[in-house]
């Protein structure tokens, strides 16, 4: 499977307990392995959407350090603009 695409892998279907199986040349294509956490979300029009977990943690870490840098950079535009006056 080619970096960014998306692919086909088949429908599932869902248990009377509400499993289902990830096809396995899903599991393979995408490196998931046994144990791995996947968060389920609601998606558009009712879907389902799911993520692995430490992508969402890898990304909020960044978005955290986006958000940092960005408050620094405010913060310095800031004392630039009032010459340091009231700070």
């Amino acid at each position: 499977m080619k970096e960014g695409r998306g692919h086909f892998y088949g429908a599932v279907t869902v248990s009377d307990r509400g499993q289902i199986v990830i096809p396995a040349q899903a599991r393979r294509d995408l490196n998931i392995e046994v144990g791995e956490k996947l968060l389920v979300l609601g998606g558009p029009a009712g879907g389902l959407i799911l993520i692995r977990a430490g992508v969402v943690s890898r990304m909020l870490l960044r978005w955290t350090d986006v958000i940092r840098r960005l408050g620094e950079e405010e913060l310095e535009e800031i004392v630039e603009e009032t010459n340091g006056e009231g700070i």
